[in-house]
């Protein structure tokens, strides 16, 4: 198949405002290479397809605009299918044309698909109007990323200036403005995180807005100067829905029943290596997800004592794999010491969880045992034989880990051979989204899959000086298990989800049970 690019405006917030054709456009790609505005995580891509963040955010490392051109270009010409999704609308400030351009020159095929522009739908989602019979016959729209090249004359005449890209230069803006004419009275608003769940407004007039929103993050955000803010007032009276602050509120019954999560916000602490597939179950009921890792997984401080034990594998009875990790691990120290599964015959092999033996099956290979309940402590009081006398290695987490079934087995005879595999370490610090989802009081549920997570949770929060705790009495705890829910009590002080089949998609259908019991 010959390649093709497609310029697909993502609109704005979560994935609700993406339209129709650019949808089936991210259906049928290969790759997809994505802006940071245009929100790739909530939103359902093919199995296989290959994502590239390329977003630029001011003060951070990002990539070239000439880089992300020569991107566009190779992938086409490698014959795939590529989305080229932005924030908004891909031909209001979006950069297409650097990109056409580059398309064109190297006969590469595309086409745009339009999105919804921030600079409409957020005013909208705000309650403000950008025309008015009345109080504006039109507007303009322009970005403050280089205030100084614009003609605050002809902007300060005007009825009303939508101004992108200006949260860091507010002041500056308001300088100009009222340099150029306009009175110190001129209502002003300012939203940020427009269609998201964090979605905040602030209202005021030229002389006021900057000390009203002293200390705060205005970015991402979408200013409107001019009088048809004062018909937010007006418009937000009675049962009008758009002055809701979350735009995680304003959902119908329908949705609730067909989604059940439509409009709730959750926070998934898994590493990052591992939340996309729990994520994208919550994603499919309708949930926002926001990634907090609370784990980082890593190789362990020495490979020795697990190489060693493969060299030594015949000698073993049971192989014991408490998790997928432990899995991933063990078999790529196999293949380094150039063996394979052929190392593991008459080695049987028992396994905790689901998630466990479908990583296991990767390897095409069956484990000899499962237990019950999924759960770790069900592996020695279930066990299909007496291991008295038996050699048993456990490839696990260097630090931390399953303690009690170790001490089980030994009292019941077995010989025990525990190595490190991997290492799970807490992260250095909160993910700039979560962080702000936490900010903003947004999370509904917290999600936690292992007592580790519970414990490294509590520890960020508590270094994290712009956090308190107050964000927890409104979120629901959600547990996978009962260790699990042991270390949420002990460190958050409650849980209020636990799932009664300790998978994700157990925890995925508790907290859909929560919300379906009101």
């Amino acid at each position: 198949m010959a390649g093709k690019v497609y310029l697909v405006g993502a609109g704005i917030g979560t994935g609700e405002y993406l339209t129709r054709r650019g949808w089936q456009c991210l259906q049928q790609a290969d790759v997809v290479v994505c802006d940071a505005l245009a929100d790739i995580g909530n939103l359902s891509l093919p199995v296989g397809c290959e994502t590239v963040e390329v977003g630029k955010r001011g003060g951070k490392p990002s990539f070239s605009q000439e880089s992300i051109n020569r991107l566009l270009v190779d992938y086409c010409q490698q014959g795939k299918q590529v989305v080229r999704l932005k924030g908004g609308d891909p031909l209001i400030f979006g950069r297409a044309r650097s990109e056409i351009e580059a398309l064109q020159a190297a006969g590469c095929a595309f086409a745009v698909v339009p999105g919804v522009s921030s600079v409409l739908a957020v005013p909208a989602l705000a309650g403000i109007p950008l025309t008015d019979a009345a109080l504006s016959r039109g507007f303009a729209v322009v970005t403050a990323h280089k205030p100084e090249v614009l003609d605050w004359q002809a902007l300060a005449r005007l009825d009303t200036v939508v101004i992108l890209m200006g949260g860091r230069r507010l002041a500056d803006i308001v300088g100009r403005l009222q340099a150029a004419g306009k009175a110190g009275d001129c209502p002003i608003a300012i939203a940020r995180w427009g269609g998201h769940p964090e979605q905040q407004v602030w209202q005021g007039t030229l002389a006021d807005i900057v000390e009203k929103t002293a200390g705060e993050s205005l970015s991402p955000t979408v200013m409107v100067v001019g009088e048809v803010v004062k018909l937010r007032d007006v418009f937000s009276k009675g049962t009008a829905t758009w002055d809701n602050e979350s735009i995680a509120s304003i959902r119908t019954e329908a949705m609730v029943q067909e989604r059940p999560l439509m409009g709730k916000t959750i926070l998934v602490t898994r590493a990052a290596s591992q939340a996309s597939s729990f994520g994208e179950q919550l994603r499919q009921q309708g949930a926002y997800v926001v990634q907090m890792p609370a784990l980082e997984i890593g190789p362990p401080s020495s490979w020795e004592p697990l190489d060693n034990a493969i060299a030594d594998l015949s000698s073993f009875d049971w192989l014991l794999l408490s998790s997928a990790n432990g899995v991933t691990y063990f078999f790529d120290r196999l293949a380094a010491a150039g063996k394979d599964t052929r190392a593991l015959a008459g080695v049987k092999i028992s396994v905790v969880g689901t998630k466990t033996s479908q990583t296991l099956e990767q390897y095409g290979i069956r484990p000899d045992f499962i237990p019950p309940d999924f759960v770790g402590d069900a592996v020695a009081s279930h066990f299909p034989e007496s291991v008295a006398g038996k050699k048993m290695l456990f490839p696990r987490v260097e630090t931390g880990g399953r303690q009690a079934l170790v001490k089980t087995f030994r009292e019941q005879g077995a010989e025990v051979v525990e190595v490190p595999a991997y290492e799970s370490r807490c992260p250095k610090g909160i993910d700039a989204d979560a962080r702000q989802a936490l900010h903003g009081r947004g999370v509904d549920v917290v999600t936690f899959a292992s007592s580790k997570t519970v414990k490294n949770f509590y520890e960020l929060i508590d270094k994290e000086p712009s956090l308190s705790w107050e964000w927890l009495s409104q979120a629901a705890i959600a547990s996978i298990g009962p260790q699990t829910s042991e270390a949420c009590r002990q460190y958050l002080g409650k849980v209020d989800i636990e799932a009664t089949e300790y998978t994700l998609p157990g925890l995925t259908k508790a907290i859909e049970q929560w919300y379906g019991k009101g």
